[in-house]
């Protein structure tokens, strides 16, 4: 018996990768626009302390813990605390970026939703940099934390927020490294069939420990970044499953078999 190939099921046709220089320019821009949009929120020192004292009031008096606590963990030890401040500098952008790029050649389906939960979430943090300008919590005297970043390295930010060019400071809530980190691990989840696949969630867990423990967040940042991936995932349809390698694996489809001339006439036979 012969047999022919074709894509798995006619409820889940093939998915096209979108063209790959669009895509490019597409995310290229919207990254450029975030950068730009942070730069707008730069500058607003007096407003984002005041902001800062109220998330600070705000977590105590929902009890949530201290986040001098994951700090004083880190500081046991000076390789520990260079690990989280090499891990908030260097992980962030480039783990977002292979996970866009294994999704695009691997599952476009996945890829075309993440990419546009992504948008969402980043689009509507960029609203709150600049309507909400928030110091982090290593610029908050009440807080009594060390700036890990200035004191043992290595960090993005200029030891002098107001004359920051490279980034704004003041952008803390909500906080898209979490938010970033937890759609990779979701999408992956999402994307994959492996059953160690909830491992990825592993990624946002020690991200949240870095960003409280470098005092570069609070807990409400990450809640609040959670809160807008959660809505844009109400939002964006997720694909449904069978779309996942309907681009990349076809599946083989039996021939339909020839019925002997016989065969053939008796069936017509049985009609009468």
């Amino acid at each position: 018996m012969t047999s022919r190939t074709e894509p798995e099921g006619e409820a889940a046709p093939a998915i096209r990768r979108p063209p790959l220089l669009r895509e490019l320019l597409l995310v290229a821009g919207l990254f450029l626009v975030y950068k730009f949009g942070r730069q707008l929120a730069n500058g607003h020192t007096d407003e984002a302390l005041r902001n800062a004292h109220h998330v600070w009031q705000w977590e105590r008096f929902l009890h949530l813990p201290g986040e001098g606590a994951v700090q004083a963990a880190l500081l046991h030890g000076e390789a520990l605390v260079r690990f989280a401040n090499t891990y908030y500098v260097a992980v962030h952008f480039p783990a977002t970026a292979a996970f866009l790029i294994w999704l695009y050649l691997r599952r476009p389906a996945h890829y075309v939703w993440a990419r546009r939960v992504l948008a969402l979430v980043t689009g509507a943090a960029l609203v709150l940099h600049l309507t909400f300008p928030l110091a982090p919590p290593r610029m908050l005297d009440t807080a009594g934390l060390v700036d890990t970043g200035q004191v043992y390295g290595p960090t993005v930010y200029g030891a002098v927020p107001e004359t920051d060019s490279m980034a704004n400071q003041f952008a803390a809530m909500p906080s898209l490294h979490f938010g970033w980190a937890l759609m990779v691990a979701l999408g992956l989840i999402a994307a994959t069939r492996s059953r160690w696949r909830p491992l990825w969630l592993l990624h946002p867990l020690l991200t949240l420990v870095v960003i409280v423990g470098t005092a570069n967040h609070y807990w409400l940042d990450a809640i609040a970044a959670a809160a807008l991936l959660g809505v844009a995932l109400a939002v964006v349809r997720a694909p449904s499953p069978g779309a996942a390698d309907s681009a990349s694996e076809p599946v083989a489809v039996p021939a339909p078999r020839a019925v002997p001339a016989g065969d053939a006439s008796g069936l017509l036979g049985s009609r009468r």
